[in-house]
């Protein structure tokens, strides 16, 4: 099987640890995406997007406050594609949102890269 490439791709990360971040930021760089943080908030992730354009988003459900799916949901508004991360079970995604596609924590790069490839292929909203 190839390697799934990430090339031309900008992927914001909005995570706030910062072990996991870096993770996800190596593991997207080194698949060819040019990555927008990792940013450790919403209010971080959405100056970012003021001055930057992403084709997708990488969000972790809990930054700190437990869940939250309004960052997601933003996102989704402004036309962008996301990738959910959570440690929380699946079933803690609201149904308008179940269509995502969700990762549990902790993640494999390949998991996470195919995730971030498959939702900008097909515009995945």
């Amino acid at each position: 099987m190839s390697a799934v490439s990430l090339d031309a791709l900008d992927v914001l990360v909005i995570e706030d640890d910062y072990y996991i971040a870096d993770d996800m930021r190596q593991w997207l760089e080194n698949a060819g995406a040019h990555v927008l943080g990792p940013c450790p908030d919403v209010e971080t992730a959405f100056r970012t997007l003021e001055q930057y354009h992403a084709d997708c988003a990488v969000v972790d459900i809990n930054l700190g406050n437990g869940p939250s799916f309004d960052p997601a949901r933003d996102l989704l508004a402004r036309g962008m594609s996301v990738v959910l991360v959570t440690g929380y079970d699946a079933k803690v995604i609201p149904t308008d949102l179940s269509h995502l596609p969700c990762l549990h924590k902790p993640t494999e790069p390949q998991k996470i890269i195919k995730a971030v490839h498959d939702v900008c292929s097909t515009g995945g909203r």
